[in-house]
């Protein structure tokens, strides 16, 4: 059984014990979240739409964390300009415990 669910902009599929890195979220290590916005489920068949509207995935908080530095260097010739600029961005480690459909 697997779900597809939304969080921070991005969509995620899902099954239960799954270890999934997602946009930072405001909880602490141990904390439980619960992710609403399900797109679909499938554990023979697939469900969308109405079917999955009061369905929610149940998931512990393992780690806040940032990830590996991005360099972004821009650079135009002849003119000497030139500029360095580096970027971390910030997940939450989360662990699938259920998924109720």
């Amino acid at each position: 059984m697997y779900a597809i669910i939304a969080t921070g902009g991005k969509q995620y599929k899902v099954s239960e014990g799954d270890v999934i890195k997602v946009e930072k979220l405001n909880a602490e290590p141990g904390d439980t979240v619960t992710f609403d916005q399900v797109v679909a489920i499938s554990d023979n068949e697939l469900k969308v739409a109405g079917d999955v509207a009061s369905a929610n995935v149940t998931a512990t908080v393992m780690e806040q964390g940032r990830s590996r530095k991005v360099i972004v260097y821009k650079y135009k010739r002849k003119t000497g300009y030139h500029k360095k600029n580096g970027h971390r961005q910030a997940y939450t480690q989360v662990k699938i415990e259920k998924i109720n459909a």
